[in-house]
This record gives C-alpha cells, structure tokens and sequence, in this order.
C-alpha cells in the first residue's frame, strides 16, 4: 500500500469521524457547552464573587483554562470511545482489520475523528469565555501545544477503552469513575498552593493536574507547576499509549470474534 493510498484511507477515517459528530451536532457540541456555561455563571460570577483572586488572578479568569481543558479532554475521549465501540460492536471494524490499511492509519484516523471534536468544542467553549472573561494569550505556542497533545492522549486513551470494553456500559465507567474525579482534582477550580503538603504530593500524581497547569500557564503566564514538566509528562503519555494502541491493534486485542 503506497503513501497515497494510505493517505486517502486516513482522509476517509477522518472525515466519516468529523460527520459523524458534526450530523448529531446538537447532541456533541451544545450540551458540552450549555455544561461548561452553566460553570462560567455558577463557579465564576456567583461562587467566584465572594471567593476574589485566585493566584494573583480574578476568580473567573483564573477557572477559564481549566474549564476549557475539560470540555477538550471530555469531548476527545467520548468520541473516540463511544465510535470506535459502536463499530466494533457492529463488527464493521473487522472490515477495517482485514483490509490492506497499516494498524498506525486506522489508529490516527479515529484519533484525529477525536481531536477534531474535542477542539470545536474547546473552540466554542472559548468564544463563550469571551462573554465572561478578559481572556488574553500570554504564550500563544505553549496553549496550541498544550491543547494539542492533550487532545491527543485522550483520544488514544478512549481508544483503549473502546478496545477492553465489552458492553456499551462499560464505556461509561473510566469517564465516570476516573477521568471526572482526575479532572476536578486537577486543579480546574482551584490553586494547588492552597492545599497541605500532603495532598499536593497527590496533587503531584495526578497528570491532569500538569496539563491544566501548562495551560494555564500559556493563556494567564502564571502556574502551579514548571511548564517543561508537563510537556516531558504529556511526551512519555503519548509514546506510552502510541505504542499500546498499536500493539493492541496488531494482537487484534478484544476484535475478533
């Protein structure tokens, strides 16, 4: 299979990914922001009012980043879970399996399926922050790559996930049970300075916690972490879960039947 064809299996991936998200756009894209708007008025203007500052920065301003990062990390893995999931559960993936496509193509079309959403949701999420913040861009290239490999790992995360799962419950219980819990004690709403040495420490264990703070760091200039830590983090997660996706794909982990 030359590069051309492999290019154009991607592309198909790709863009049967984006359609099928964009179709069902009021049940992918509004309700993620309607949840995070509902954030911005609750946690920001009410909640945020009696706090004050938070890290040198207005209580809104300061919760923006992280409630963007969340609707990215969400959306990504959702989309490839629950789409990758669905064609296995039709046994349409075994037509990918047994087709002349390299296991790195399929991988990276449903990975990019995922990224695309989980940043058009980040976007819209962004363009509603407007309405609620000064939100400014200190450090224009750490947001993009920040943003980019976060979507990244999500999406092979939720690729993973779609591999073990068994039922269409079973997609439901990382995000439930794991991502949820990771992302608010990531720092989203809150500074790690304010916490004891002992839960900074778990703090410390949580890689949601690097992401948010590095993007943080790249709209605000200001975070809890050093910046090159979460970029070595982000790197390790990407090699790591690259190289099970492609294993599992190879060892047809859980897709035959």
């Amino acid at each position: 299979m030359n590069s051309s064809h492999k290019l154009i299996a991607f592309q198909t991936i790709v863009v049967k990914e984006v359609r099928r998200f964009t179709r069902i756009w009021v049940q992918t894209l509004v309700p993620p922001a309607i949840t995070i708007g509902l954030y911005f008025v609750i946690f920001g203007n009410l909640v945020g009012s009696r706090i004050g500052d938070m890290g040198g920065y207005d209580y809104m301003d300061f919760i923006v980043p992280g409630l963007i990062m969340m609707a990215v990390i969400q959306n990504s893995y959702s989309n490839v879970v629950s789409s990758f999931f669905s064609q296995k559960f039709q046994r349409s993936v075994e037509e990918l399996l047994v087709a002349p496509v390299p296991n790195y193509v399929i991988l990276l079309g449903f990975v990019a399926g995922g990224m695309s959403r989980g940043l058009a949701v980040g976007a819209i999420v962004t363009a509603m922050a407007l309405f609620f913040a000064d939100l400014r861009i200190e450090h224009p290239l750490i947001t993009v790559s920040v943003i980019l490999m976060t979507s990244l790992v999500f999406s092979m995360a939720g690729f993973i996930n779609a591999i073990f799962a068994n039922s269409f419950d079973d997609i439901s219980i990382i995000p439930t049970f794991v991502l949820t819990p990771l992302i608010y004690l990531g720092g989203v709403f809150y500074s790690v300075q304010l916490l004891p040495d002992f839960w900074q420490f778990v703090s410390g264990l949580n890689p949601i916690f690097y992401m948010i703070n590095a993007f943080r760091y790249g709209i605000l200039g200001t975070s809890d972490i050093g910046v090159s830590w979460a970029f070595i983090i982000l790197s390790i997660f990407v090699v790591i879960l690259y190289s099970a996706c492609i294993w599992m794909l190879r060892r047809s982990t859980g897709l035959r039947h």
